[in-house]
This record gives structure tokens, sequence and C-alpha cells, in this order.
């Protein structure tokens, strides 16, 4: 993702007519592209981290070993991907396979997909960082003081002075800068790290509390907008 919030597409292609093609449909949908006219070339660009969304036009075995290598890898984000190719199945290994020759229909069509499955991945994966104490209590109902550092849609993260294990669940109430009231959150400690640092993973939040957590984090997500509606 860019530093102004705009996912970020590398696209590898050596067909200028296939690039015109989808160009103007990404800038459509708020979406920088990077051209890179080699596959070879592409992992070494992919390991930087920044990039969202890979779209390949198809060039048979180096792009089949490019996937492969994409997915062997041990990169944390991977890329949402889309394959143009000329043959009549799907892909295997491409999230979404756009078919030639490419209309402005079919391409609108794969690339909303494409950003769908983006939008939720960031959702999913993004981290808002936060620096609030609470007191949490743990299975056996003792007071543990700890500081929430960070908080996402799946989990959060802590830092703790007294110790806490792996599996142990914590509850505590926390109230999100800017919520009109506190949620209620049981956790669970999936890794620790020295210095206090742990992360959790959620066990158990109220529906209620649920949908205020929910709304916060879409209200973090400033993810630029597409300039057509999806």
């Amino acid at each position: 993702m860019t530093p102004d919030m705009a996912f970020e597409c590398l696209f590898i292609c050596r067909d200028p007519a296939v690039f015109s093609a989808m160009d103007g449909l990404l800038r459509d949908l708020s979406v920088c592209t990077n051209l890179c006219l080699s596959s070879s070339h592409a992992l070494g660009m992919l390991a930087e981290g920044s990039t969202d969304l890979l779209v390949i036009d198809w060039e048979g075995d180096a792009s089949s070993d490019l996937l492969q290598d994409i997915w062997k890898s041990g990169m944390k984000h991977k890329p949402t991907i889309v394959a143009i190719s000329a043959l009549d199945s799907d892909i295997r290994g491409a999230h979404v396979t756009l078919r030639k020759p490419i209309t402005t229909e079919s391409g609108t069509k794969s690339l909303k997909i494409a950003y769908s499955r983006m939008l939720m991945d960031h959702r999913l994966h993004a981290r808002y960082a936060l620096m609030l104490s609470v007191r949490a209590t743990d299975d056996n109902n003792r007071s543990i003081a700890l500081t929430v550092t960070n908080i996402g849609d799946g989990g959060i993260g802590l830092s703790v002075k007294q110790e806490v294990t792996i599996g142990q669940v914590l509850a505590f109430r926390l109230l999100l800068p800017g919520a009109k009231r506190e949620i209620y959150i049981q956790a669970r400690v999936l890794w620790t790290r020295q210095h206090g640092a742990a992360g959790c993973e959620f066990v158990r939040i109220p529906p209620v509390d649920l949908s205020i957590l929910q709304d916060w984090l879409k209200s973090r997500a400033r993810v630029k907008k597409p300039l057509i509606p999806m």
C-alpha cells in the first residue's frame, strides 16, 4: 500500500495493448500500478512487501513458476492475484482469471472481485496502534495489569509486566478512542516475547460490542476510495 493509502499493484506484462486495456481500469479503482516486464524480476519486487495486487499477463511456464514461488515463500503478506489468460480454464494459484480478449466489462468485473478481496484482506490484517491501560482477569480470576498496544479484526497486542502464558484467556473492558461505551473482550494468548509483549486472538466479544469494534475499525481503514461505484 502506498503512503496515501492506495492499494498497490505489480503488473507483469510485455504487451502494450494488454497493459493499456487494464491500466485505466486500475486507475478507476484508485490502484497505483508498477509495471514489470519479466516474471523473473517480480519475486524480488514482491519481497518488499508493499504489493497488494499482482496482475499477470500469462506466459506459461514462467508465470506458473512465479505463482509456485509466491505460495511457497515465507512472505507474510501475499497479494491478491489476477491472471490474464487466453486459456479456457482457470489458472491454478490465481484468485481471479480474466480471459482474453479483455473488454471494459470483463476487466472491470474481474478487478472489482480482486478489489473486494484486497479490502477484506486489509481489514483482516490491519493493526491500529493504541496505548490503553486496563485491568484484566485470567482463567483463575487473577487480576493482571496490562496495556493494549494495538487492535485489529482478529486480535490484539499487549504489553504486560506480569507473566502470561500461551493459551491463557484474559477478560477485560476496553474504551476505544472516540467510542461512547466500553466493549467487553475475552482474548486468548497466542504468543509471548521478551520485555512483556504478547499477541492474542479474540475468543468472545458480545454481539453489540463486536458491532462497536467493527464500526471503529472501519472508520480507521482509510483506504483511498475508487473513482467508480463498487
